[in-house]
């Protein structure tokens, strides 16, 4: 395996842990980032579930290729997602919080293809 694939995708596991970790936490301003998004939240178990299954598929991809392609797409879709629920709730100033995950999560995906 490439090391730049190894690296992007221990980060972007990294990262979709950190995201779920904060989920769990349930931080005021996140409570008030997803009231304000048109999310309930109670949505933040499965969401932070979601990017906890994305992060533990990343990493048991480093062994099961497979995995790692699927938990890679599935983390894009999932902060496309966000991107799209930023957008619909026109809180623009917000687009960029949800950008370096999908970057990582994107990332990964490129260096597996090309792998």
């Amino acid at each position: 395996m490439h090391i730049a694939y190894i690296v992007v995708t221990v980060l972007a596991s990294v990262a979709a842990a950190g995201a779920a970790a904060i989920d769990v936490v349930r931080p005021q301003w996140l409570l008030d980032n997803m009231r304000n998004y048109g999310i309930p939240a109670q949505a933040l178990g499965l969401l932070g579930g979601l990017k906890a299954l994305g992060a533990l598929g990343l990493l048991v991809g480093l062994l099961i290729p497979p995995i790692g392609l699927v938990a890679a797409i599935g983390l894009v879709l999932y902060f496309l997602g966000a991107v799209v629920t930023i957008v619909r709730a026109r809180w623009y100033s917000h687009i960029a919080y949800p950008l370096p995950w999908l970057a990582l999560a994107a990332g990964s995906v490129g260096l597996f293809v090309a792998a």
